[in-house]
Formats: structure tokens, C-alpha cells, sequence
């Protein structure tokens, strides 16, 4: 299926899509929900495939543990709740049980970030990455748009080992001059000369819409999609540190530990250059609109327009 750039697609309907044609060609893949398949859309699966999905009703720490236990029998086990249930309440048991011995769980979790919307601050995840990144062995990766969030899962279906893979709630647009996926790598979508801008997620698109409020102001930007936080493309990083001297780091999540903290982690032990944010700094979420809420958190294009001035006014 052709994919224009303009289209938008929700990226738990791709993936439901995908854990079907998936099941239809792996009979060890085996899908977990949480009482909420109609919302993460494994419910597709779940009526292709009955006998290899259980729901486990409002008992993420007890799904957990039976992922972890029917992939240590040799399962490919995709598990699915909101971003914030598959975090921060059942954090112990993935890291016990799961990530500890290396085990074959995909953590697609839907409903990443603040554009969740009205269901406010306690089902908003701007913490998850930064939960997991802390923690050995695990792959982390926030698509930008749902055809990569389906590559995503097809390659995660291959790898061996734990993967955590973030998706949001709402409609998302398709990003242009995507490569082939590849775990660990990002890539340049728009080439510039002043600075760049290093994003993933929702804040890839808002990202090329700043690009084009820049241009407007005389600044040439750089576009750059990150879709794997953990492991980090490194070498990418440090070439656009050297070309740049400035990079712009934007997420759908908390500053502290996600995105923008693993770019100033390779910057400053590899080739120390500015780095500034784009991301909530240090504040809960709130009800309201996914609209609303990106621009009342400074996530929007003109936000990142507005930050990438500030960083070129600012001296090395």
C-alpha cells in the first residue's frame, strides 16, 4: 500500500493489523492485553486467533510475569496495555522477570505521551522511557509515524530479546524520505546548514512544520528522525554534532532521561557541543486536548521555532 506524506493513520490500528499477518505465519506468536484489546488493537488478533490471546483483565503485573513465563517455553509473547500501565505499575515485574533474563517480550504499548488527552496526568506516560532506559538489555523504540511502527514490530518479531516500543493515541501524518528501518539507526529526513533538529515520535512532524517556520525567519534546519532511544545511533549523533555545533532534541516526554538525555550522553563524552531541549520539563500532565496540551507544554512548531532561535543566539 502507497502511503502519502499528507495521510494519517493510526499507528495501534497498524499494529493490529500487523500482529495478524504476523499470527498468520508464526504459530509461536502469542498477544497479552489488559482489559483494553479495543484500545491497543489486539483485538484484531484476538478474534483471528483466540486460542493465542488471553486477556488478563486490570492485572498488568500478572500479565507481566505470564508473558515472561510463557516466553521462557520457547513463545514470542507481544504484550499490550497504555504506556503508563506497562511502566510505571508494572515496572518490577518487567524488569524481574522479563528484561533480567533476556526474554523474547515485545511491550507494544499504546497511548504514549501527552497527547493521550483527556484522560490527564494518570494516563499520560512522559516517564516510561526514562524507565526503561535505565535498565539492561532492553530495545526501546518510538515510531514517527504507523508505517514505521509497523516496521518496528516486524523487526522486533525477528530479534531475539526484550523490546519496548512506544505508540500513541491519536492520528498520526506519514513522515517523507523514510529508509529502510533499521534497530539503531536514525536518519536525516530535510538536510540544513545552522542546526538540527533530532526528534521522534509525534515531534518528528512538528518538527518538519518548524523547519518550515525557520526557513520563513532565514534559518536552515536539519530534520532528523530517531526512532530507537535505546541503543542510540551514536555515530549519527556525533557527525551531526560536528556539522552542527547545535542540536535541538525534542520528545513527547519528560527532559530527564529519555531522548534528549542519551543525545547528551554521547555528546558530551564524544564531541561536546549545545544541546537543548523540546519536552515537559518537569510537570505532570493535565486534561485537555491533544492540541491544547502541545501547545501549552511547548511541544508545538512554533515552540521548537522559537527554541531553535534561542539556541543559535546562543554563544559556544
Amino acid at each position: 500500500m502507497q502511503q502519502l506524506k499528507d495521510e494519517k493513520f493510526y499507528a495501534r490500528d497498524v499494529y493490529g493489523k500487523t500482529l495478524v499477518e504476523l499470527g498468520k505465519i508464526d504459530p509461536n506468536l502469542v498477544v497479552l492485553d489488559a482489559d483494553l484489546s479495543g484500545s491497543t488493537r489486539t483485538s484484531f488478533f484476538a478474534r483471528e486467533f483466540p486460542e493465542r490471546f488471553i486477556n488478563f483483565g486490570v492485572a498488568e503485573q500478572n500479565m507481566m510475569a505470564h508473558a515472561a513465563g510463557l516466553a521462557s517455553c520457547g513463545k514470542i509473547v507481544f504484550v499490550s496495555t497504555f504506556a503508563m500501565f506497562a511502566s510505571a505499575r508494572a515496572l518490577d515485574q518487567v524488569r524481574n522477570t522479563i528484561i533480567y533474563n533476556k526474554f523474547n517480550v515485545k511491550i507494544v504499548a499504546t497511548h504514549g505521551g501527552i497527547t493521550v488527552g483527556e484522560d490527564g496526568a494518570s494516563h499520560q506516560a512522559l516517564e516510561d522511557i526514562n524507565f526503561f532506559r535505565a535498565i539492561p538489555y532492553i530495545t526501546i523504540i518510538n515510531p514517527s509515524d504507523a508505517w514505521e511502527a509497523r516496521d518496528a514490530i516486524i523487526a522486533a518479531h525477528k530479534t531475539p530479546g526484550p523490546f519496548y516500543i512506544r505508540l500513541g493515541r491519536s492520528k498520526i501524518a506519514t513522515i517523507p524520505n523514510k529508509p529502510e528501518f533499521k534497530i539503531g539507526k536514525g536518519f536525516i529526513i530535510e538536510e540544513g546548514n545552522d542546526l538540527a533538529i533530532i526528534a521522534n515520535g509525534i515531534m518528528v512532524n512538528e518538527a518538519l512544520a518548524a523547519r518550515k517556520l525557520l526557513k520563513d525567519q532565514g534559518v536552515s534546519a536539519a530534520v532528523v528522525n530517531m526512532p530507537t532511544v535505546k541503543p542510540i545511533d551514536s555515530e549519527l549523533i556525533v557527525d551531526l554534532a560536528k556539522k552542527y555545533r547545535r542540536l535541538l532534541v525534542c520528545e513527547e516526554h519528560q527532559i530527564t532521561g529519555g531522548l534528549y538525555s542519551a543525545v547528551c550522553e554521547v555528546t558530551s563524552l564524544r564531541f561536546p557541543v549545545l544541546v537543548h531541549p523540546v519536552g515537559v520539563d518537569n510537570k505532570f500532565g493535565q486534561s485537555g486536548s491533544p492540541e491544547e496540551l502541545v501547545k501549552f507544554y511547548g511541544l508545538s512548531s512554533s515552540s521548537i521555532a522559537e527554541k531553535a532561535q534561542q539556541l543559535l543566539r546562543q554563544k559556544n
